[in-house]
């Protein structure tokens, strides 16, 4: 199944199992900050960062076009505090968040120019002026599709109810910037699941003119979650930038 950790009910279940909070969803939530504010989580996925931004005090929404990834989402303790949208950021409504995320690296799953600009042109309309756009996205210089192999991937996932999943992934195709590849799920009695994505790999300067066009000013590009340089963290782009006024030149300092 395409996407199927999201789509398929068994594989949303041991997403769930599997990506449990960690490094980066420290840094997004502290990003956000604690002052209140209107939050969009694009992508959301199961919730768990659009929940903990709720229960932080936020108001928050959680858009994704998954509609099982959505369900187990609404069924988790204090999914009442959240608007659940299904669906894409074309439904989003204009001027009304103060900031955005994507998380997960969900902007690698907009492979085409054009649905990643489609997607941007949402995003500048439905933030305020001003408004803040975090997200992350792997720096293709890391090359960490060549990590997504048989040997170096093979994990065991236990899940609640005491079961174990064993997990492997493999790359099936590498054109430029977009790996295609496919997760193998083996469940307890011999049931194999398969989920298969392609994602797209962007250089730094792809990023910035992608967002320079849609109207964002790039603040700051990190490197990794301890706010390292890049090349020198995670093998991530982590991206802040401001809805309205022109992008930096490469390579200029950050922004206060």
């Amino acid at each position: 199944m395409r996407h199927g950790e999201f789509r398929d009910p068994r594989l949303v279940t041991v997403y769930d199992a599997e990506c449990t909070w960690s490094r980066d969803d420290d840094y997004f939530l502290a990003v956000v900050g604690e002052a209140p504010a209107r939050v969009l989580d694009l992508g959301c996925g199961t919730g768990r960062l659009t929940l903990a931004l709720a229960a932080a005090g936020h108001t928050v929404t959680g858009v994704d076009p998954a509609a099982a990834s959505l369900a187990a989402a609404r069924a988790k303790p204090g999914a009442e505090r959240v608007t659940w949208i299904e669906g894409t950021s074309a439904r989003l409504p204009d001027r009304a968040y103060d900031v955005a995320v994507l998380t997960s690296h969900v902007a690698q799953f907009l492979v085409t120019d054009a649905e990643w600009a489609a997607t941007l042109a949402d995003l500048r309309r439905a933030l305020v002026p001003g408004g803040r756009l975090v997200f992350d996205a792997r720096d293709p210089a890391d090359r960490r599709w060549e990590r997504w192999n048989p040997d170096e991937s093979r994990r065991w996932i236990a899940l609640t109810d005491g079961g174990v999943v064993r997990g492997w992934t493999e790359v099936t195709a590498v054109t430029g910037g977009v790996v295609s590849f496919v997760h193998h799920y083996l469940f307890p009695g011999g049931d194999e699941l398969l989920s298969s994505a392609t994602v797209r790999f962007r250089t730094e300067e792809e990023l910035r003119g992608a967002l320079r066009a849609a109207g964002f000013t790039v603040e700051r590009i990190h490197g990794g979650w301890g706010g390292e340089p890049v090349g020198q963290g995670d093998g991530e782009f982590i991206v802040q930038a401001r809805a309205g006024g022109d992008d930096l030149a490469g390579g200029a300092p950050d922004l206060p």
